[in-house]
């Protein structure tokens, strides 16, 4: 049996919609905190589980006769460590097999603020002794390409990333590296660093989507200081303008950027390239 966490967000759906092309839906669990809201895989064959990182009690129960196991971090920035011990614990617990985690980039070494939580569940999942994967998937090209209103009214995108570049694929992209190691041997021990096949910069990012839209959309890139400055005037809660900003000095900084074609190998196939996704962006629009 084969359990995805978070099979109803974004990353997590894909994953179990991949996996249904590759075994059978009776060998796929997808675990969710309202099972209510997945009942659409249920009747395509999937046993839906109720499963959540606050209530470790559910997650015993969640993990029975589960082999395989995909951790789908989780979105609560903070309360990240706390909530996957709960989930290596109940692991361990039901004795799986393998455990394959999504972290970030370069968790060991990147200064991005998210790393910290990502590298303490990396040790938390060797501390436990259950055989793992860690998928170090790199950015969302969707984090860009789904939030193209503004650069296109405004004739801008800001940040402070500076020429550094971003290794970024798509979540389908990410979720296909994680069926890979789900579904076929040999993957135990690894540590997979998953960027896109072209990384590119935040100025590339803009002409791409001027050139597509058919409309000027600059780069504009602003001191960290005034950027985190700029994010906070439009409403955005200090905590997430932090990790924006923090994530932008660390793509400054490299820490984004990757070139080890571990992603393309595992999807077996080039990754999605920055035209494609900015295609997809714009007609989502239309």
């Amino acid at each position: 049996m084969i359990a995805v966490t978070g099979a109803s967000g974004h990353l997590g759906q894909l994953v179990v919609e991949q996996l249904l092309q590759k075994v059978p839906a009776n060998q796929v669990i997808a675990i969710v905190r309202s099972p209510d809201k997945a009942q659409g895989l249920a009747a395509r064959g999937v046993q839906v589980r109720k499963g959540d990182y606050n209530a470790p009690a559910t997650l015993d129960a969640a993990f029975q006769g589960v082999q395989k196991l995909l951790l789908v971090s989780s979105s609560e920035v903070g309360q990240r460590a706390r909530q996957h011990q709960a989930v290596v614990d109940a692991a361990k617990k039901a004795g799986v097999k393998l455990l394959a985690y999504t972290s970030i980039l370069k968790a060991d070494t990147s200064g991005v603020s998210l790393a910290a939580e990502h590298l303490t569940t990396e040790k938390a999942i060797r501390a436990s002794g259950i055989p793992f994967v860690f998928l170090r998937n790199g950015w969302y090209l969707e984090n860009y390409t789904e939030n193209l209103g503004p650069a296109l009214q405004h004739g801008v995108l800001m940040g402070a990333a500076k020429d550094g570049r971003i290794a970024a694929a798509t979540r389908a992209d990410f979720a296909a590296a994680a069926v890979a190691v789900l579904t076929t041997p040999g993957h135990e021990g690894r540590v997979y660093e998953l960027g896109g096949d072209q990384p590119f910069t935040m100025a590339e990012l803009a002409a791409e989507v001027a050139r597509q839209a058919g409309k000027p959309v600059a780069y504009n890139d602003l001191p960290a200081e005034a950027y985190e400055k700029t994010l906070l005037s439009f409403g955005l809660p200090p905590p997430m303008a932090q990790v924006l900003v923090s994530a932008d000095q660390g793509i400054a900084r490299g820490d984004l950027d990757e070139r080890s074609g571990d992603l393309s190998r595992l999807i077996g196939r080039p990754t999605t390239p920055l035209s494609g996704a900015v295609a997809a962006g714009l007609k989502s629009r239309v």
